[in-house]
C-alpha cells in the first residue's frame, strides 16, 4: 500500500496548539490526521457531531424546562382564564 502526501492549511496559532496537544498525547500531527482519516472511513462520516447551536444558556434552560413540563416531570398550574393567569402573576411579584 502506497503512501501519499497531502497539504493542510491551518492558521499558525491553531497549528501550534494542535501540535502541543499531539505531543502531550505522545503523537505527531501526521499520526493524529491518520487517526482522523481512519475514523472517518470506519464511521462513513465525520467522527464527531457537526451542528450549529444558536441557543444561549438561558434559551437552552427554557427549552429543557418546556420539555420537562410536556413530559410531566414538572407540573405547572393550569389557568382557565387570562384573568386567573394575571392574578397569579401579580401574586409572584
Amino acid at each position: 500500500m502506497g503512501v501519499t502526501t497531502i497539504n493542510i492549511r491551518l492558521n499558525d496559532e491553531d497549528k501550534k496548539i494542535f501540535n502541543e496537544i499531539c505531543n502531550e498525547l505522545g503523537l505527531n500531527m501526521s499520526t493524529a490526521f491518520n487517526m482522523f482519516v481512519k475514523s472517518m472511513i470506519r464511521t462513513g462520516g465525520l467522527p464527531f457531531e457537526v451542528k450549529i447551536n444558536n441557543f444561549n444558556a438561558e434559551t437552552i434552560k427554557a427549552l429543557e424546562e418546556t420539555n420537562d413540563i410536556l413530559t410531566g416531570k414538572i407540573s405547572r398550574p393550569v389557568y382557565k382564564t387570562t384573568k386567573e393567569l394575571f392574578e397569579a402573576l401579580d401574586k409572584e411579584d
